[in-house]
């Protein structure tokens, strides 16, 4: 990975900026079919990510794809991190004394 020109982090709305250059983006997946995930970014916008995810670890529900955008709806995936089935914010509570 080339650290001297990092990916942006990005959501569908935003690809279309980006063909043809490296990013990332949190996706949750829809269906995975083979090569090919369909999933929803975080602005619930459908793409398609093409790659093989890592045979030794199946895809959880949310994933970080590193990857070449091929279109604004496209991306070819080098790198699958998993996020695990559940993403948000845990506020922790507060005790009043």
């Amino acid at each position: 990975m080339d650290i001297s020109n990092p990916a942006a982090l990005v959501n569908a709305e935003l690809l279309h900026f980006y063909v043809g250059r490296r990013v990332r983006i949190v996706v949750q997946v829809v269906r995975s079919d083979g090569g090919v995930v369909i999933g929803k970014s975080t602005d619930e916008k459908q793409l398609v990510v093409k790659g093989s995810p890592p045979p030794a670890a199946p895809l959880t529900t949310f994933v970080e794809v590193y990857g070449l955008v091929n279109s604004d709806k496209s991306i070819g995936a080098e790198i699958w991190t998993n996020f695990g089935d559940a993403i948000g914010i845990v506020f922790p509570s507060h005790s009043s004394n």
